[in-house]
Formats: C-alpha cells, structure tokens, sequence
C-alpha cells in the first residue's frame, strides 16, 4: 500500500518568526521613544547584546564543519581554486559598483550642501587612531592564527576559514581512510539544530537592541542628519533592487522573491544592527535554495570580510556628505582616489567593532585628512544607519553566493524555483537539516 503523503499544517500567524520580530522591533521603537530612561538600562541592553552573543557562539563551528564538509567531499582540487577566484572577482566588481553608486548619488542629491552644525575633532580622535593603525599587511598576517583554538575562541572569521581549508585539503588527501568526515557532517546539523533553538528568542534580542537604540540615541538625534540618512537609505535600496536585481535576472532568479525568501533573517539584522547574527541561518537557508555546501561554505564567510555592500556605500556617501558639509570641494580625480582607497581600506575592518566608522576614518585620512574632523557631524547618527549597512551586506552576500553557484554549475534550479515560492522559518530548521545535500 503506497505511502500517503499530508500537507504539513500552516503556522498561526502569531508563531511565524518574522512578524513576532516585526512586532518586537515596533514595540522597542514605542518603549525607547516613551520611555528611554527604561529604555537605557543595562538589562534592555543586554536582550539584544544576549542573542547577538548566542548566534555569534555557534558561527566558528558552523563555518568550519561547513567548509571542510564542503571540500572534503570534492575529488578535484581545482574546483576550490575556482570558486575562490570567481568569488573574488564578482566581490570586486560588485563592491566597485557600490562604492560608484554612493558617488554618483552624492554628487547628484547633495545631501551635505548647506549644511549648519559643529564639528568636535576630539569626537572622532580614537576612530581616527584606529584607522591610521590598519595596514593591509597587518590584515593580511591576521588571516593568520596564532593558534586554532585562539581563532575559534575569539570567533575570528578569517583565521578559522582559513584552517577549516587547510583542514579540508589534508581530508581530502586522506581519501577513503578520512572517516571523521561522517562526524564533522553531523556536528555541522547539530549546530544548526542549536541555532534553531537560539533564534526562537530572536524576538526579545530585537526588542532590546530596537528599544536601547532608539532610548540612548533619541528621534532628536536625527535631527537636521535626516537627509543623509534617507539618501543613505535610498540609495541602498536603489543598489539592492535594481543593482542587485540586474545581477539576480542574469542568473535567472528574481531579487523580490529572494527577498522574500530570506525576510527572517533581514529582521533579525534590523532588530540587531549585525549581518553576523543572521549568517548560520542564511547559510542554511542558501544550501535549501539549492546552493551546494561547498560554494556557500567559501563564498558566505569569504564575503563577511570582502564583500561588504553596505559598507561600500556608506563610506563614499558619507565622505562627499562630511566634503559637501565642511565646503571643501572634491575634484574627479580627488572622488576616483577616494574611489580606490575605499576599495581597500573597506576590506581592512573586518571583526571591528564600529568597522564602518572606522574604514571612513582611513578613508579620509588617506585621501583628505582635513577632512576627519567632519566625521563628527555623522558619529551621532551613524547608528541608525548601521541597520542599513547590515542589510545591505546581507542581501549582497546572499545574491554573490546563488551567483557564484550559478556560475560554478552547481546551483540545484529545481531546488531554487522550489524554494523561492514557499517560506522556510528559521526556527524549523531541524526538518531541513536532517536531510544532508549531495555534492
């Protein structure tokens, strides 16, 4: 007698996790705005400094099992070589787009232009010491752990990418005789299992963060600053739908849907002003879209630290912003160096607290140093324009990873259409991880 198959049953709408952030993050606007001094306690704070922590707990593990998983299982050395370098190339082709775009919307909206305020040089002073201490060649050795379990401790993502690679290859030398693959396998389900469980909280660490943010920072904090946080906003938006929606046709996937696919975890980064705390879950979720674990094992990580949309954006908008404001005119050539240097220095920043400030302060010391006193007239709203910075990255690194896939030839088509058109709640995740992908 054939197996009859149910439709599995709908969800209240009040058990989705997407509208319990929703509303948690609407209720910590009202709770900071009518009462900020409750707002500003230290146990709100940590709601959302909590769950931040919880999902951050669990990424070096992932992302090492994931990796040497992915590699492990693949009997050609050179598909790795190939993934990396068409992951590299499509970060810098897309992080030139966005750095232009910031630009070209600067130099056309002008959001600094006649702009009336004080600027505090001693403000800035410890971003701007930050910044003139970040060489590439100290990025570059810092990839480098001083040990594995340093790097795995302090959550670094680079350091444990790398020795997950490495570990990857020496498992993929070993052959048959790797029988530890089987066990990273099923440690790498069970810490999806645990995030699983931890985002089912996400609704209070949305709460918490929301509330504390606005509480500490204030709706007077936007003040005559509005303008640039909705140019900033806009023009993020503008590179996500069109810049981003080009790129997602080409592929043959459209950005709205994939919007829609990966709302929970967009909230959850609303809520908590880090892309990190959605980065187990958009892993996941890429490898149900029909991503091989492979290519969302390199690309994922890789693009947390090279591929940083939003960052992009911020950095040339926000240095004509400080240029326009302080009425110091900027030459082609002087915006084309900004241009380059911020290529660089936004690579350089990575696992930084306050990375984005910071990469503008090396920015501006590189190109125009009298222009770092400025940045004090956007350090008070550069909170609320962290959000945007978090979401844009995480759209831009979801799209590279399906682009990647695409390219390498191993994005599933039939798994991508399936999975486009219905909703996979974070929160479920042990149903999706209990059925491995093949490579």
């Amino acid at each position: 007698m054939p197996a009859t198959t149910t439709a599995p049953q709908k969800k209240p709408f009040y058990r989705i996790l997407y509208v319990q952030v929703l509303v948690a993050i609407v209720l910590g606007v009202i709770v900071g705005w009518l009462w900020p001094e409750l707002a500003k306690n230290d146990w709100i704070k940590a709601m959302g400094d909590g769950f931040v922590k919880l999902i951050k707990m669990a990424i070096a593990p992932i992302i090492f099992c994931t990796v040497v998983s992915g590699i492990a299982h693949i009997s050609e050395v050179k598909k790795v070589g190939r993934v990396a370098v068409k992951s590299l190339v499509y970060f810098e082709v897309v992080s030139t787009l966005a750095l232009a775009l910031g630009l070209i919307v600067a130099n056309v909206l002008r959001p600094g232009a006649g702009f009336q305020g004080q600027s505090n040089a001693a403000a800035v002073a410890g971003y701007a010491k930050q910044a003139s201490e970040m060489k590439s060649v100290d990025f570059v050795l810092h990839i480098i752990p001083d040990t594995v379990v340093g790097a795995f401790a302090q959550g670094e993502i680079l350091q444990v990418l790398l020795f997950a690679i490495l570990f990857g290859f020496a498992l993929m030398g070993l052959g048959e005789r790797a029988h530890i693959r089987a066990f990273i396998d099923d440690v790498a389900h069970a810490m999806f299992g645990v995030i699983a469980i931890v985002v089912k909280v996400a609704p209070i660490g949305a709460f918490g963060a929301m509330a504390f943010t606005i509480g500490r920072y204030g709706p007077q904090a936007l003040g005559n600053l509005a303008g640039l946080i909705g140019t900033f906003y806009l023009t993020s938006l503008l590179f996500v739908v069109v810049g981003l929606g080009l790129i997602a046709r080409i592929a043959g996937f459209s950005i709205f849907k994939f919007l829609k696919y990966i709302k929970d975890e967009l909230l959850i980064v609303l809520g908590t002003s880090s892309s990190e705390s959605a980065l187990p879950q958009l892993m996941e979720k890429l490898e149900i879209l029909g991503c091989s674990k492979s290519v969302v094992g390199l690309v994922v990580p890789t693009g947390y630290s090279f591929n940083l949309d939003g960052t992009n954006i911020y950095m040339t908008l926000a240095t004509l912003f400080i240029a326009q404001a302080m009425n110091v005119d900027l030459s082609f050539g002087e915006q084309m160096t900004i241009l380059i240097v911020a290529m660089l220095t936004s690579k350089g920043a990575s696992g930084i607290t306050g990375a984005g400030f910071i990469t503008l302060a090396g920015t501006l010391a590189a190109v125009r140093p009298e222009l770092l006193p400025g940045m004090a007239i956007v350090l008070g709203i550069d909170k609320f324009m962290s959000e945007c910075r978090a979401l844009t990255n995480l759209c831009g690194n979801g799209v590279a990873c399906v682009v990647v896939a695409w390219w390498e030839g191993e994005l599933d088509r039939e798994k991508l259409r399936v999975a486009l058109d219905r909703d996979v709640d974070p929160a479920d995740f042990e149903m999706a991880v209990s059925e491995p992908q093949s490579l």
